[in-house]
């Protein structure tokens, strides 16, 4: 399989699990246009009690009532609500959770909730990620810092078990692919999808992987709220 960025790995899982009907190709190429560069750092911060709340929606109440909350600053994210299940949920911004040419999108906002394995190494790719965003670097910066820091494991491999919600029923992923489809991702280091099925005609998983890691989504049939997802 060709190499690719460690940072875009999710990306392309969503693209993945999203609906092929849809016009990616124009959209795509109109997005890459429309956010050159990165907006006033006002146009990504939230409400604190609204981010708060999308962030809680990434999982059922059963998990997010009693989970972490981060909410983004002007110098990254930073705790709002302290957890007592080990999970933590928050809101991802486009450098780390859609397309490429949405990359700089200011509207963009995907709630996530991460288990304990997932908040002790995915999770702090998305941190790490954000910190050199709002630190003025470029995306050609940003994804050879990631890669970077993966290579000298300054960021770690994944914890056995890492996993995430992905089930809201709010959010935003980008121009070229608004809406993410309810569905949970697991997280491992090196691992070769077709241990799991992937991506095979029939199979309910899907997975993309780079020498680093590999990410498997699987659709689920209700939003976090309990109502039926399509």
């Amino acid at each position: 399989m060709r190499k690719k960025k460690v940072g875009t790995i999710a990306i392309e899982s969503f693209v993945l699990l999203v609906a092929l009907g849809t016009a990616y190709q124009g959209m795509a190429q109109d997005a890459k246009t429309r956010y050159p560069s990165m907006a006033p750092i006002e146009q990504y911060l939230m409400d604190r009690t609204a981010e708060i709340a999308l962030a809680r929606s990434a999982a059922p109440e059963s998990i997010s009532d009693n989970a972490e909350v981060l909410v983004l600053g002007r110098h990254g994210f930073e705790t709002a609500v302290n957890g007592k299940n080990g999970f933590v949920c928050l809101v991802e911004r486009g450098w780390t959770a859609a397309p490429d040419p949405d990359f700089w999108n200011p509207k963009v906002r995907v709630p996530m909730c991460d288990n304990a394995a997932a908040a002790h190494s995915y999770l702090l790719r998305t941190i790490k990620t954000t910190d050199l965003v709002l630190a003025g670097r470029a995306k050609a910066q940003v994804d050879g810092a990631i890669t970077a820091a993966v290579n000298k494991k300054e960021l770690p491999a994944m914890e056995p078990g890492a996993m995430c919600y992905m089930m809201s029923k709010q959010g935003y992923g980008g121009d070229s692919a608004p809406h993410w489809p309810s569905h949970v991702m697991f997280f491992y280091s090196r691992l070769d999808p077709a241990t799991w099925g992937a991506n095979l005609p029939g199979s309910p998983i899907m997975a993309v992987s780079d020498d680093e890691l590999t990410e498997f989504a699987i659709g689920v049939g209700r939003w976090s709220d309990g109502t039926e997802a399509r």
